[in-house]
């Protein structure tokens, strides 16, 4: 199981069924600063939602294809930082991420990333990772950017938003890179 204490207020642990009800939870009161960026916020409308997320998440874990942890900040969930998926292959995989209405601005993403980005290169022992935000989601970008990736492009209309396509910039980070920093 996947835990990580970050600091003596901050744990990452792998989000488990028991979880449902927080997760909803903390989903529900942030509907409003979350879907702007997120388009499965809508989506998510009962407790059994988040079971039913928490369940897929446990099932990808189980095949070594990444996770979904819980940040868990003075006890309460703040949000979640997961890996969308492993490529083997290439040894890569991306992270995403959200926090909570109420947690912003406490730096809580940045370790948690921080946490993931050194699992990922020393336990799994992958390549590379990516992290991909809308163009202009500032919040989302200054975590890459804190975090000594490299802005490798911009993808066109890659997702749909609401009612419109947005474009994604694509932030990179190579091991080699990483162990350098």
């Amino acid at each position: 199981m996947f835990t990580h204490q970050i600091d003596e207020d901050t744990v990452i642990r792998l989000l488990e069924i028991r979880d449902a009800d927080r997760l909803f939870t903390v989903t529900d009161i942030s509907k409003d600063s979350l879907r702007e960026w997120l388009p499965w916020v809508d989506y998510t409308t009962s407790v059994e939602d988040s079971k039913n997320f928490i369940a897929g998440t446990m099932q990808k874990f189980a095949r070594n294809d990444g996770f979904e942890a819980g940040i868990w900040y003075k006890g309460e969930l703040a949000g979640v930082v997961g890996l969308h998926g492993i490529n083997w292959s290439n040894k890569s995989t991306s992270i995403g991420y959200w926090l909570g209405r109420g947690f912003e601005g406490k730096g809580l993403m940045t370790k948690a990333c921080e946490a993931v980005i050194a699992y990922c290169f020393t336990d799994l022992q992958l390549n590379r990772v990516e992290i991909r935000t809308a163009t202009e989601n500032y919040k989302s970008m200054a975590i890459p950017q804190r975090l000594g990736f490299t802005k490798e492009g911009c993808l066109k209309q890659a997702e749909w938003l609401s009612d419109k396509f947005v474009d994604h910039y694509v932030f990179g980070l190579v091991k080699e890179d990483w162990q350098n920093r």
